[in-house]
């Protein structure tokens, strides 16, 4: 432990916080009053990581660190739980947000593009959350978020590698629930459906109006509504909620 150290204050780890649902995520843990580890997959980002670490640790008087590793890679993924821990003293929370599509219809589909998606997005959720885990048992307190997706819940046409990785999640956190309760660890999946982000601004007018038409509540969610919820999650608060899975939707599950 290195004396500049806070370790009267909770600390968290997002993985794939550099921009939209994980920034956001990152952001309002921040603002809670957690130290925050930020994640991003490559060196490539690491400078621009750095200056949103400057930024958040700024506004919100907290201790922020960056930190490029890919949750896919079994050493990377540890080393990232292993320096996020080093950095603050203690885990109490971990949000495995990083994740990729390669979209295509499932004919077409090459195993390259399947088994990316299953690296990235479920293997890496694998990877956190044993490392993290090991360190929450022995604290004997943790909180685990996953990020799903509504397409893990009730498919996707398109979507067969992302859906099935998101699917995934879900089965892993339930799991996780299960073996972890009774060290105090909770773990919970988050499902959102159609958020406004980089990926789903790449839609055109129409789709996104004909999206909207299917949400009951006639829009896109935003990060922060996200946000609010993980928030919760990796809350004192929340801890007596495990192994559910919370679609933030608008309503389109229903």
């Amino acid at each position: 432990m290195n004396e500049s150290q806070d370790t009267t204050r909770r600390a968290a780890l997002v993985t794939g916080s550099s921009r939209g649902i994980g920034l956001a995520v990152a952001e309002q843990l921040a603002a809670a009053g957690f130290n925050v580890a930020l994640n991003c997959s490559s060196e490539a980002g690491l400078s621009a990581l750095r200056e949103q670490a400057g930024r958040i640790a700024g506004e919100h008087g907290v201790q922020v660190v960056a930190i490029a590793a890919s949750v896919a890679d079994e050493a990377e993924a540890n080393a990232l739980v292993e320096q996020a821990h080093e950095a603050f003293g203690r885990l109490d929370a971990v949000v495995n947000n990083a994740g990729i599509t390669r979209d295509g219809l499932m004919v077409r589909m090459k195993d390259d593009d399947f088994d990316r998606v299953i690296d990235v997005n479920l293997k890496g959720t694998f990877h956190i959350c044993r490392a993290a885990g090991k360190i929450m048992m022995k604290q004997r307190y943790g909180r685990i978020v996953n990020m799903s997706s509504i397409s893990g819940v009730g498919g996707n046409a398109g979507q067969a590698n992302y859906a099935a990785s998101k699917a995934g999640v879900i089965g892993l956190t339930k799991t996780i629930a299960r073996e972890l309760a009774a060290r105090g660890v909770t773990a919970n999946a988050v499902a959102p459906g159609f958020i406004s982000t980089d990926m789903t601004d790449a839609l055109s007018e129409k789709q996104r109006e004909a999206i909207g038409e299917q949400i009951p509540m006639k829009r896109f969610g935003t990060v922060d509504d996200v946000a609010h919820l993980v928030g919760f999650l990796a809350s004192e608060e929340s801890g007596y909620i495990t192994g559910q899975v919370i679609c933030i939707d608008g309503g389109l599950a229903l």
